[in-house]
């Protein structure tokens, strides 16, 4: 159900993508009306959270089903409902061993108040999902507000708020209702930067449970594409793998976890400060298996190391499995409001890509398997790179994904419909406005996703 505008894109790159979900295999596929139907469901649903929330199971600490009761009995102390009622709610997934899902209650009948809190479009989106308001993410609040107040909470949609403001009447979207934890001069006019809680969220537009705190070693909030992902890539104990483009490590701790934490996954990430969050996750769902190196992927392989070096660069040939999950541009993330990138800035990832591809292939052993994946809707960052390392690596084959839960690949690159079959591609426009209460929650789950993609190859 369309409740909010639109994605907010820049004409140039609405154009671009359009010509992407209509392009002429597509067309030739569906047809010219099917075809803008979907690409006008795609805007509109990637404004809109998702119909459910995703938890992964530590099922390698606990059975599946005492985690799922253990849960239960958390959000009942967070909310009036009785634990066998919330324990019926959280759903385990057929086809997903390790994943929990909950259905978001939304949009529910919410009345604005006239007080009103504006906040950043990361943190709205975050708020769409179940979360409070932290302090940081807050723009402007009314100029007396106090502790205690009752407020409203609007998302600033294209980034255009001065922080510090006392009102604010540009492009912004009411996501729900909440009370305020702290004066307005503690947030603005500290000398020191203000962390916690802003507004506790009590009236949300859509209604999911904040999961801070709740269960951090046992329930970790992961959507479901990213929990397939670590089935697909099919880890064994004792193997060595290689996580390419690892931060913040939620997939890393899930390979670990599926090798049941014998054997070894190496964690990649250029950026320093990502890297102590991987450790930090590792550390939280007690697993040791995991080494994190802050090295650049692109340059992780070496034909000729330094002997006794036990971190990159690697020889070739170092890795059993590796997983790619590159950067992206992002576009497949639900929800947002608004993307305020330029055509420049969302074609700019392939080659980026492309060098990290190269180094996974060098770094595979003959008969490994490397998984690519990202978080985007591009025919230019999916189905095209498929293309082009099949074209270029003649030694790689696509391999069938389990679980495959998404749609097949989009046409457009020139793959055969063999090929597409084999590549698993998340696309919830496919069942906007279909994904009815009616139908149970894993299908409704399996369509109504983040944009997403998945390819399995092996190196022959």
């Amino acid at each position: 159900m369309s409740i909010f505008p639109r994605i907010s894109l820049k004409p140039e790159v609405a154009d671009y993508l359009r010509s992407v979900f209509l392009n002429k295999e597509v067309l030739a596929a569906v047809g010219d009306q099917e075809a803008e139907c979907r690409f006008q469901k795609l805007l509109a649903c990637l404004s809109h959270p998702p119909s459910h929330t995703c938890i992964r199971a530590s099922t390698h600490l606990a059975p599946l089903e005492d985690i799922r009761h253990k849960l239960a009995e958390e959000l009942e102390k967070m909310c009036s409902s009785p634990a066998g009622e919330v324990s019926a709610q959280i759903v385990p997934h057929p086809r997903v061993p390790d994943a929990l899902l909950l259905p978001v209650d939304g949009p529910r009948p919410v009345k604005q108040l006239s007080s009103e809190v504006v906040v950043g479009a990361q943190c709205g989106s975050a708020v769409l999902r179940g979360a409070h308001v932290f302090v940081p993410g807050i723009l402007a609040s009314p100029k007396y507000m106090k502790a205690g107040d009752a407020v409203s909470v609007l998302s600033d949609t294209e980034g255009r708020c001065t922080r510090g403001a006392t009102s604010f009447q540009g492009n912004r979207v009411f996501v729900g209702n909440g009370i305020a934890e702290i004066d307005r001069s503690a947030i603005f006019c500290s000398d020191e930067p203000v962390k916690g809680i802003g507004v506790r969220m009590v009236e949300p537009l859509y209604q999911s449970p904040s999961f801070d705190g709740v269960l951090p070693d046992m329930a970790f909030l992961q959507n479901l594409p990213s929990v397939v992902v670590g089935h697909v890539l099919g880890p064994r104990p004792g193997e060595r793998i290689l996580d390419m483009c690892a931060a913040p490590g939620g997939k890393t701790c899930h390979i670990a976890a599926l090798m049941r934490d014998q054997g070894e996954v190496v964690a990649l990430d250029r950026i320093r400060n990502k890297i102590d969050r991987i450790r930090q996750n590792a550390q939280m769902l007690h697993l040791r298996s995991i080494t994190v190196y802050c090295f650049d992927g692109t340059r992780a392989v070496s034909s000729d190391p330094t002997p006794g070096a036990e971190g990159p660069p690697f020889p070739p040939e170092s890795f059993d499995r590796v997983l790619l999950d590159a950067p992206c541009s992002g576009l497949g993330q639900r929800p947002s409001m608004s993307c305020t990138w330029s055509l420049k800035e969302i074609c700019s990832y392939q080659p980026l890509q492309r060098k990290l591809f190269q180094a996974a292939v060098r770094l595979l052993k003959k008969g490994g398997v490397l998984v690519y994946s990202t978080c985007t809707v591009t025919l230019s960052e999916n189905e095209e790179q498929v293309a082009w390392a099949l074209q270029t690596f003649p030694f790689l084959t696509l391999q069938p994904q389990e679980p495959h839960i998404g749609a097949e690949g989009m046409p457009g690159a020139g793959l055969s419909p063999e090929q597409l079959r084999l590549l698993q591609r998340f696309s919830p426009e496919l069942t906007w406005d279909e994904t009815g209460t009616a139908a149970p929650l894993p299908r409704r789950a399996d369509g109504d996703t983040i944009g997403f993609f998945i390819a399995k190859f092996l190196k022959n």
